[in-house]
């Protein structure tokens, strides 16, 4: 199992954020996303055992691409997970912006391709291309820049993109892993082709089980083998109690002015794994222990990653074995505030889970 952390580039503190975004009724930013701070979140997680971390992209946060670039020079082994918008940048751009970073970070870059689910803010970026147009083009986009980093030149005609005379002077030996996530048949097609872990965030074990099983049989059917993972919030104390107090407490944070407010934002998204997010919920706050120890309460105010895992350490570490009997190998972990959650997951869940095999 790898286990990865979160950094939060659109602010931190003591209560469940957008990660993304600035929607109404969101609480005050209590630690802006400083390179000080996010150097200490980032710090903390190299400190506490994690192999990387994951930034997220769009118009409520720092573009991850800068501020990873200038956080590698401020750690020494963790890598930094970068997501990226297929069409937002041309992929040869990317390929030379990837290689660079590379050669500056000891090869310390990985990539997260993501596709975008919300039109209002797709549009607000000069994207207008449909929900399985812009999967189409993502697929293009992944192809051509593997194709890059073989070196060149070479002449590339597409339905997106042309290139002629193209390809890096010297080819990439050590290209980027491309992380991919998407719920839709379109999106799944995309991961089995051409991604190298495919993400997904936090379902009951389940219909995580029915989605492996679809996934393996398409990355077969490309002649391809793919890592999975899952992206996941963690409320861990050292007894249940505690750890169901500091939900709670989340919870409390939560007025029904700002659950409003995020769940009519979501509801105009064309995200199907967001759809997927909300219908846990179903934007209640009601009944939001999903399955033993998944706790639904993230989704009411915060995009993508919806679900945490509450429970005593014990309890948690078993749960991640339940997922990782499944087959999945990657974690990408969060919590809040994310400088204190690095070291606690790191102190008191991880060594749970590295002191035993887990059979798949």
């Amino acid at each position: 199992m790898r286990f990865h952390w979160f950094l939060p580039t659109s602010g931190d503190g003591h209560q469940v954020r957008p990660a993304t975004t600035t929607v109404a009724a969101s609480p005050t930013v209590s630690r802006p996303p400083t390179l000080g701070y996010l150097t200490q979140v980032a710090r903390a997680a190299e400190a506490a055992g994690f192999d990387a971390a994951l930034t997220p992209i769009g118009s409520g946060c720092l573009d991850p691409l800068v501020t990873c670039a200038a956080l590698a020079g401020a750690t020494e082994r963790l890598r930094l997970l970068v997501a990226f918008r297929p069409g937002f940048t041309l992929p040869t751009v990317l390929a030379q912006q990837a290689q660079t970073f590379q050669e500056l970070s000891g090869g310390r870059l990985l990539l997260n391709a993501v596709t975008g689910g919300d039109p209002v803010e797709q549009r607000a970026y000069g994207d207008f291309l449909g929900h399985d147009e812009r999967y189409a083009r993502t697929a293009e986009y992944l192809e051509l820049l593997r194709r890059i980093w073989r070196g060149g030149p070479f002449d590339f005609q597409g339905t997106y993109y042309r290139i002629e005379g193209g390809g890096l002077e010297t080819p990439l030996s050590d290209p980027p892993e491309i992380y991919f996530g998407g719920a839709s048949p379109a999106a799944e097609r995309v991961a089995a082709r051409h991604a190298d872990v495919y993400l997904m965030w936090g379902e009951p074990p389940a219909a995580i089980a029915e989605r492996l099983e679809r996934m393996r049989a398409l990355a077969a059917e490309a002649g391809r083998t793919l890592r999975y993972g899952i992206r996941l919030h963690v409320i861990a104390r050292e007894t249940a109690e505690e750890a169901w107090a500091q939900a709670n407490r989340l919870l409390a944070g939560m007025d029904p002015e700002r659950i409003a407010a995020a769940q009519a934002r979501f509801a105009r998204m064309d995200s199907v794994g967001q759809r997927r997010m909300t219908a846990l919920h179903g934007g209640s706050a009601e009944r939001l222990e999903v399955s033993p120890n998944l706790w639904a309460g993230v989704g009411l105010v915060r995009e993508g990653a919806g679900t945490a895992l509450v429970g005593s350490y014990d309890e948690v570490a078993e749960r991640i074995r339940e997922y990782a009997a499944l087959g999945l190998e990657e974690f990408i972990l969060s919590g809040w505030p994310h400088l204190e959650e690095a070291l606690r997951v790191g102190e008191f869940i991880l060594p749970r889970l590295a002191a035993e095999p887990v059979a798949v």
